[in-house]
């Protein structure tokens, strides 16, 4: 089970219900794709270009927008097991914090139209992408690019999130 808690730092894109439950099935589907044994929580902050280049600028030294940031905080070995010896659980649930999201749902909006589909795919890949970051993927080769886009793919195809 994942717990998936939102919020909403913008005014730019109407945040609604469905919204909401686009982000929270996308983080559930990829949980399940994944066969993560464990529960969880992952944090989800919606912003606007102004606040993620922010927050790229600090955490990436990268001075520019983006679409959306991961800050995992668990360490995964190549099997996708949990290496750190002491991780954060919330003493209330007992759930294994994942980390933070954050997405730019301007950048989501732009992309959306940029990419010829609609902002419920784009904040859908948006989601995905950034879970199986928190869980330990990553692309920074060409292999493992491949990889997460290929699981990115089966994800959203499962749920009826196509281009």
């Amino acid at each position: 089970m994942i717990n998936v808690y939102i919020e909403n730092e913008q005014d730019k894109f109407d945040i609604t219900d469905e919204t909401e439950d686009c982000i929270r099935r996308v983080a559930a589907a990829v949980f399940e794709y994944e066969k993560c044994d464990f529960d969880a929580e992952v944090d989800v902050t919606v912003t606007d270009n102004e606040n993620i280049r922010e927050l790229n600028r600090t955490y990436r030294d990268k001075d520019s927008a983006t679409d959306v940031l991961s800050f995992p905080i668990l360490e995964f070995d190549e099997s996708g097991n949990i290496v750190n010896s002491e991780f954060d659980e919330d003493t209330d649930s007992g759930c294994i914090l994942l980390g933070d999201i954050v997405i730019s749902a301007e950048r989501a909006e732009e992309q959306a139209e940029e990419y010829g589909h609609g902002i419920m795919r784009e904040i859908g890949f948006l989601t995905a992408h950034s879970m199986l970051h928190l869980l330990g993927y990553d692309h920074e080769t060409g292999e493992d690019e491949i990889i997460m886009r290929s699981k990115e793919r089966e994800i959203l195809n499962s749920l009826g999130l196509t281009r």
